[in-house]
């Protein structure tokens, strides 16, 4: 007997046994699909592990359905990175498998409905709806779901079928569906009855019509100017498509198809020649050096120090040896500027991967990097691309390594990228150089500790001065009567005086939305989201209020939905307000907004940050989004809004972040020869970290963290595990995470706090609570998670905590 071991794509913690014949064990590889069955009649696409001779011992192994690969889609590599990330992120490989492949490759079976057959079928006794179905069976062998929905006009049709099931009347197949569908382009070519000079005379003596005569001649001119094959596409530019259509019904033209990637960046390439200032080529040397001895080495170079030309001339390095470059990025707004920076460098051989791509162009990038492509010897990608089937990989680049984007929140894998990249490469037997103007707490201890390499930039690039940093307090302001709307006069004045000079100017406020809250003037009243515990947001353009949790929304009310009271007002504000405000002081001026609201198409990012460097947009306002390596260079200006609202966040990063977001934005101003400028409103100039900002002093604000960090038992002293448990039922959610707290404590020698509800305790329906698990350096991490899966095995055992839902989330930070 022959078996293999596959993972499926489900939440399951395992993999599964099934037996395959001879022929089909000779044949199979690892890292192939196979269709298989599983649970009632369903097929899933799953992934072949291992091949083995051993049967199961606790089930009767089923046979697979059929192989769906001709040669492995997957690398044993992968599959090991992946069962770490199972392991360490304490997540199902099921969940791994299924968040790394594009989901073009996990494909669904979708079931055939089809009538049995030599059954006497009673139409009296069929209902109208089963009746219809019946008879749309007589004029078709089979149905698909979707057809039934068509046929009865309703969207919940399994109550129908079910019936007609028990009745013995349908029948039900599984069909597996590949969902990729290459990009196929059509040429045309002359038929090779024409290839001699007598057959072409005689043909176009023999064309009776004007128009058929022009598309011959315009086919002649066009394979004269260039040998390339000729697309419909081209010829059909001066004359109609049934013109041509006619032709090759005549045998005088044959069509044929060519395969074409979705993504090419072959027309950008630009031929530059590098040249790195003096301190940038001392940093490339040193990175070099660096990594003889360090698997990992830190960049460390205040912003706009040029840390992209320094990566273009390591990818360079690395290319010439023949070696694959994964280049990862926080955001997707990112990718845009980067690639259009890459590929004027390196032309086709850059490919992207990120989730604003289509499922077809994510296939078509992993089966470049699979096949070690010319066209993938670089990718760039957001955490996802972290999962592509490299064989040849020499470097992974983590620009802003800093960014909290990197880790994934939901659905599991809850990993993080920056630390699951390191292991990659160690896998791989290749370097990670992590960048940033802001290196977060844990990596910048790694690199004093020795752990890590680190090189340092202090001066920006083309010796530009780093921005004159401006504070204004917002408490002085609204006393004195010098404030208009959320402006202070210093900001308004600074503003006018940048677009006097035709410079642009960015304004940066962490919310999006009009504002956060609108209250009752009369009694008081908020509207809330039925579903979670948080107030609605007021979105002025859409004249709604809407959840961002649930996506919740109403009309905005014109009165109290309490007392009917008339008197409602805006509290808070975002970058709505933000953008109408501005267009109310500079009503001439190109004002444009960027946050998730504004760029939720594909090309919406790409737009957007075109016309700003191409100088259309005078002022743009945005959220966090603009934060991040953006390079923009008539930006003399930067207005960060109210400073203040992410000090006071309730998380132990809220002063690192803080101090983060501020400067990063901060070095989007100046980024040429002129001095940029950076004015900061808020309640606190005398904040630590506001003077920290002011300063540029990284260093202060390190050592002010770290210390906090060791005496209340945070990273990188401790490892944090954070458990949230979810149930409908308060009081039943409340007794079962005290339960699950009290055996914790008792089993684990280290600091457990909990079970705690956190500021927004309900979402879509669901209450919450967290427990927080504190791993001392000195005890072993895997053992640890040991025991807590052991107690969840056992939480999950008990029938009336069953319903609780429970997710470990490791290094949550």
């Amino acid at each position: 007997m022959h078996f293999i071991e596959v993972i499926l794509p489900l939440s399951l913690p395992k993999t599964f046994t099934y037996s395959v014949s001879e022929a089909e064990y000779n044949y199979i590889k690892i890292g192939m699909r196979v269709a298989v069955p599983f649970g009632k009649s369903r097929i899933y696409t799953a992934l072949v592990t291992e091949t083995h001779q051993n049967p199961p011992t606790l089930y009767k192994a089923k046979e697979i359905h059929q192989i769906l690969d001709e040669k492995p889609i997957v690398n044993e590599l992968q599959i090991q990175h992946w069962n770490w990330i199972a392991s360490y992120y304490m997540c199902n490989i099921g969940d791994v498998y299924r968040g790394a492949m594009p989901s073009a490759f996990i494909l669904e079976s979708e079931t055939i409905i089809s009538q049995e057959k030599d059954n006497f079928i009673n139409e009296a006794e069929l209902s109208d709806d089963e009746f219809l179905i019946y008879e749309a069976l007589q004029h078709q062998s089979s149905l698909k779901v979707q057809d039934i929905m068509a046929i009865l006009n309703k969207k919940n049709i399994f109550p129908v079928v079910q019936k007609l099931l028990n009745k013995n009347v349908l029948s039900l197949q599984e069909e597996i569906q590949e969902e990729y569908k290459p990009k196929l382009i059509r040429y045309i070519r002359l038929h090779e009855n024409y290839s001699s000079d007598e057959s072409l005379i005689t043909l176009l003596d023999s064309l009776k019509g004007a128009k058929q005569k022009e598309v011959l001649m315009h086919y002649f001119q066009l394979n004269a100017q260039d040998k390339k094959p000729i697309s419909v596409k081209q010829l059909s530019e001066k004359s109609t498509s049934s013109t041509i259509k006619t032709l090759v019904d005549k045998n005088i033209f044959e069509e044929y198809y060519i395969q074409e990637d979705r993504v090419n960046f072959d027309k950008n390439k630009i031929d530059t020649n590098l040249v790195l200032s003096e301190a940038q080529n001392l940093a490339f040397e040193e990175i070099k050096t660096s990594f003889e001895t360090k698997e990992v080495s830190l960049l460390h170079g205040v912003t706009s120090s040029g840390k992209t030309e320094i990566y273009t001339k390591l990818i360079e390095e690395y290319i010439a040896q023949g070696k694959q470059v994964l280049y990862l990025l926080p955001e997707i707004a990112l990718t845009t500027q980067l690639v259009s920076r890459l590929t004027a460098h390196f032309g086709n051989e850059v490919a992207v991967f990120h989730s604003k791509y289509s499922n077809n162009e994510r296939v078509e990038v992993w089966n470049q990097v699979l096949g070690n492509s010319e066209k993938a010897k670089i990718v760039i990608g957001a955490r996802s691309a972290l999962f592509l089937p490299f064989s040849n990989l020499g470097l992974i680049i983590i620009d802003e390594e800093h960014e909290q984007t990197f880790k994934q929140q939901d659905p599991a894998p809850r990993y993080h990228a920056r630390d699951a990249a390191i292991v990659l490469a160690n896998s791989h037997k290749s370097k990670v150089l992590l960048g940033s103007a802001t290196p977060s707490i844990e990596t910048y201890y790694n690199a004093q500790s020795g752990k890590f390499g680190m090189i340092s930039i202090s001066e920006r690039f083309g010796k530009a001065p780093l921005p004159e940093v401006e504070l204004v307090d917002l408490k002085e302001s609204y006393f004195k009567k010098r404030m208009k709307g959320h402006f202070s006069l210093t900001l308004i004045e600074a503003i006018t005086e940048a677009l006097s000079l035709g410079e642009q100017i960015i304004l940066f406020q962490n919310r999006r939305g009009f504002s956060p809250v609108l209250e009752c003037m009369t009694c008081g009243h908020i509207p809330q989201c039925t579903s979670c515990n948080v107030s609605l947001t007021y979105h002025k353009f859409k004249n709604q209020l809407r959840c961002h949790y649930c996506g919740y929304s109403i009309a905005k009310p014109t009165n109290c939905h309490a007392c009917s009271s008339v008197d409602i007002s805006a509290k808070g504000f975002g970058t709505e307000q933000i953008e109408l405000e501005l267009a109310a002081l500079f009503p001439t001026k190109n004002i444009k907004r960027m946050d998730q609201d504004t760029t939720r198409g594909k090309y919406s990012f790409e737009k957007l940050i075109d016309s700003f460097k191409n100088r259309e947009i005078d002022i743009l306002v945005g959220t966090q989004m603009l934060a991040k390596g953006l390079d923009f260079d008539n930006v003399s200006l930067v207005g960060i809004m109210n400073a203040d609202t992410m000090l006071y966040h309730p998380d132990f990063r809220a002063f690192e972040r803080s101090f983060q977001m501020i400067t990063q934005v901060a070095g989007r101003a100046g980024r040429s020869d002129k001095r940029g400028k950076v004015i900061i409103q808020t309640y606190n100039v005398n904040h630590n970290i506001i003077q920290q900002v002011t300063h540029n002093n990284y260093e202060a604000m390190y050592k002010e963290q770290l210390y906090e960090r060791k005496i209340y038992f945070y990273p990188p002293f401790f490892r944090l595990i954070k458990l949230t448990l979810k149930h409908r039922d308060f009081d039943k959610l409340k007794e079962g995470s005290m339960w699950l707290y009290q055996v914790m404590q008792q089993h684990l020698q280290m600091p457990v706090l909990g079970p705690e509800e956190p500021g927004i305790n309900r979402i879509r329906n669901e209450y919450i609570r967290t427990i927080m698990v504190k791993i001392p350096q000195n005890t072993s991490i895997p053992n640890t998670k040991k025991t807590i899966q052991k107690i969840l095995n056992s939480f999950e055992a008990i029938s009336q905590y069953r319903a609780i839902k429970v997710t470990a989330n490791v290094d949550f930070y």
